[in-house]
């Protein structure tokens, strides 16, 4: 089994943003595309869930491995439930299409981690403060059972399905708080950036 693949979801209705976030511009370049490069350089394939796959070809290599999202509109928690169904890696790095300033030298010394988290631990995520921050985080594929548990009591939260198994927490540098800035409105594009 290979170690570790990124699952990056571009299926949501970027309601607030009033446009798909994915093809949002920032400095230069749409975000899923700066997503991407980064889940690229870092892990060993690069899958993209999503219920639009002709939508994002022009700004994706032709190999990207394409997932079409089954139920769009069930949430982010549902669509980690879907990849590691399809995704047969050993860890998943779960990215959010929202995160422009994700940094390469940050998410590696991360997964330079993993071989150290002990075979209990389902999930590998940031921790701030307040919460976790689940959309760039790592999944073992073992986790799979507890969640599709989850799901089929109805839970569909992020942070009660974490507050409930085991995890390992990633401690948030001011560097890393910035890099976790997701992008869900026009205004969040020039916030602290």
């Amino acid at each position: 089994m290979k170690k570790i693949s990124a699952l990056i979801l571009a299926g949501g209705k970027s309601s607030r943003m009033g446009r798909d976030k994915a093809l949002v511009y920032y400095q230069g370049k749409p975000m899923l595309q700066r997503v991407y490069d980064v889940a690229q350089e870092c892990t060993q394939e690069v899958y993209v869930l999503t219920p639009w796959c002709d939508r994002y070809q022009h700004i994706l290599p032709l190999d990207c491995n394409y997932l079409t999202e089954s139920q769009p509109g069930n949430g982010p928690l549902y669509a980690l439930c879907q990849g590691l169904k399809q995704i047969s890696t050993q860890w998943i790095l779960l990215l959010a299409c929202d995160l422009p300033l994700l940094k390469t030298k940050i998410i590696q010394e991360w997964i330079n981690t993993l071989d150290k988290v002990p075979e209990e631990i389902f999930a590998v995520v940031p921790h701030n403060s307040l919460n976790w921050e689940p959309m760039c985080g790592f999944y073992r594929h073992d986790a799979l059972p507890e969640l599709q548990s989850f799901l089929q009591t109805g839970g569909r939260s992020f942070q009660e399905w974490l507050s409930n198994i085991k995890v390992q927490a990633l401690s948030v540098t001011p560097e890393m708080k910035l890099m976790l800035h997701n992008c869900n409105t026009p205004g969040d594009l020039n916030k602290n950036l």
